[in-house]
């Protein structure tokens, strides 16, 4: 497995945390410009507006400022999904799936070079779904979602379903970002993934009406 590379430490005041926003920001314009061959430290704090030096406090490479991308996005998606489910908590799973879909779609398409950089160059310094605390926490929301809206799906095993339906998300939001095909508005594509999501949750099977001899005897 290759090792993710890490900052060298975490911003703490709320200084540190703009300095480091503001040079991951600057990373993700860069290498959606120039590429990893074309993307260096020196045009990166340049771009930043901040010393080299002021850069290797945090960051030792170009490397973990890539793997630190991965990992914003893995917060961004997460607060997507927070957004969603706190708005209204009325509405049904398939209009939850829908916002959540839009709203993941329009996150990728914001800055659709640097995610076509980091998933096709460098998907290996995205962390493992079991060592990153947002994809965890992303898992614990869909599972209480689907545990919430049970009685409108007819998958059984939710914790198998909560897998599929992230992995359908991600993939085909991925594709629809980076690939679109021809021809297919951005709307025709939300839609798409619902059917798919959806499809695969199935409707509760109801339970086949007794016919009147049935409940005569039922009755006796």
């Amino acid at each position: 497995m290759t090792a993710i590379p890490q900052p060298r430490k975490s911003p703490r005041q709320l200084r540190s945390q703009h300095t480091v926003d503001t040079i991951l920001q600057a990373t993700a314009r860069v290498l959606a410009t120039h590429g990893y061959a074309g993307t260096n430290t020196n045009l990166i704090a340049q771009t930043a507006g901040v010393s080299v030096g002021s850069l290797y406090q945090y960051f030792p490479n170009k490397n973990a400022l890539i793997a630190a991308l991965h990992d914003r996005h893995d917060n961004q998606m997460l607060d997507v999904i927070d957004r969603v489910l706190d708005s209204n908590t009325a509405a049904t799973l398939r209009e939850r799936v829908a916002a959540i879909v839009q709203a993941m779609l329009h996150a990728h398409l914001l800055e659709p070079a640097l995610h076509r950089v980091l998933e096709r160059e460098f998907p290996l310094f995205d962390q493992p779904h079991e060592h990153s605390r947002a994809d965890q926490d992303i898992h614990r929301r869909m599972r209480h979602l689907l545990e919430f809206h049970r009685s409108e799906i007819a998958q059984q095993d939710r914790d198998l379903a909560t897998y599929v339906v992230l992995r359908i998300m991600e993939s085909l939001v991925h594709a629809a970002a980076l690939e679109p095909p021809a021809g297919f508005s951005p709307q025709q594509l939300e839609q798409a993934v619902v059917d798919a999501v959806m499809g695969y949750l199935g409707t509760p099977a109801r339970a086949p009406r007794k016919t009147a001899a049935a409940r005569k005897t039922a009755r006796r």
